[in-house]
């Protein structure tokens, strides 16, 4: 049944557009043709925040700090496994799902250190992704960001302290 939703949903609008006599190409023209400067807008904040959270983890910079902030990490409870992990999560969803993958495959999914990474994906946001989406073009201060990776932080060891218990 869901996967009848969006072709019914798809049907429906077109059918209610047809009933009130719209155009229907000219008000799809007319929505893509408003949408183009918000495009224009987004696109040189996503683009840098995409290239730079590729070079962030191909320049070997984020292995570096996952070595370097382990020991600390540990400290507070978060294995020194998933420091890649919290360090790449703020930058990229993609290249986090894939060391997700990596932690899930090395370590088998029931284990700690893969509970522990799920938790950890699931609790925290791509910050500077969508920093670069919501602030595109306006001088903002850094502080909703820190914020957002203090949340991240607090998300990882709270998290990671629940899965010890559980």
């Amino acid at each position: 049944m869901s996967a009848l939703l969006f072709p019914l949903l798809f049907l429906g609008v077109f059918a209610f557009a047809l009933f009130k006599k719209v155009k229907l190409f000219d008000a799809f023209a007319g929505g893509i043709k408003g949408a183009l400067p918000l495009l224009v807008s987004l696109f040189p904040s996503l683009a840098a925040v995409l290239i730079l959270s590729e070079l962030f983890t191909e320049s070997g910079l984020s292995a570096f700090l996952a070595r370097l902030l382990a020991p600390a990490l540990e400290l507070v409870g978060i294995p020194k496994e998933l420091a890649p992990l919290l360090l790449v999560k703020p930058f990229s969803g993609s290249g986090s799902m894939a060391l997700l993958n990596g932690i899930i495959t090395q370590y088998g999914a029931d284990s700690y250190l893969a509970r522990c990474a799920c938790v950890l994906y699931g609790s925290s946001e791509t910050a500077f992704y969508l920093s670069a989406l919501y602030f595109a073009g306006r001088k903002i201060s850094p502080r909703p960001v820190l914020i957002a990776l203090a949340g991240n932080l607090l998300a990882a060891v709270t998290g990671c302290l629940f899965c010890r218990i559980l």
